[in-house]
């Protein structure tokens, strides 16, 4: 199996309502992109500060083999997502790995 994380750092320009759909749009890629075995998302509450770094929404999906996680990039699902982030994006931090 595959872990892969995202962690997403928005500019001024998001707005509550923006971050609460992409979350939503998140946690719908389980029941729309075949191999995923787990997923889980959310806003960030750390309270260290200085970690956080602006970084406010997460995401862990878990694929279950290296074919599905090479299959998610392309995916329609995945690249409307991906299109949505368009204007409000600052910086993305992405970590695969086998586990």
């Amino acid at each position: 199996m595959y872990e892969h994380l995202v962690i997403f750092k928005f500019n001024e320009n998001i707005t509550p309502e923006k971050e609460q759909d992409l979350l939503n749009q998140l946690l719908a890629f389980k029941g729309e992109i075949p191999g995923i075995v787990e997923l889980s998302a959310g806003f960030n509450v750390t309270e260290e500060i200085e970690q956080k770094q602006g970084y406010s929404l997460g995401l862990r999906v878990t694929f279950e083999n290296k074919q599905a996680l090479d299959d998610y990039q392309p995916h329609p699902v995945h690249q409307d997502f991906v299109s949505s982030l368009s204007g409000i994006i600052d910086n993305v931090i992405v970590v695969d790995y086998q586990i």
